[in-house]
């Protein structure tokens, strides 16, 4: 998509795209384990802690806008120990 300067940006998804396949490139041919988990467990801690910081610690109004239940949001933090 085009940014301000006219430039293109890659959209969220060819940006996943681009990383994942880099990350199986570096693999030299090996498959990873597990890759979906490894994935999920990479991405879901800083994106719930970068929502919460932009709500500013608003747990309602984080969990409205990653499409989650409070009771989700409130788990996944303690998952991540992202309450201290």
């Amino acid at each position: 998509m085009p940014s301000s300067s006219g430039r293109h940006e890659p959209s969220l998804e060819e940006f996943t795209r681009q990383v994942v396949r880099q990350y199986l490139d570096d693999m030299g041919g090996i498959d990873p384990d597990h890759l979906h988990g490894l994935i999920m467990n990479t991405v879901e801690k800083p994106l719930i802690k970068t929502v919460l910081e932009f709500a500013d610690g608003n747990q309602s109004r984080a969990a409205a806008i990653l499409g989650i239940t409070r009771t989700t949001l409130r788990n996944r933090i303690k998952r991540y120990q992202l309450d201290q």
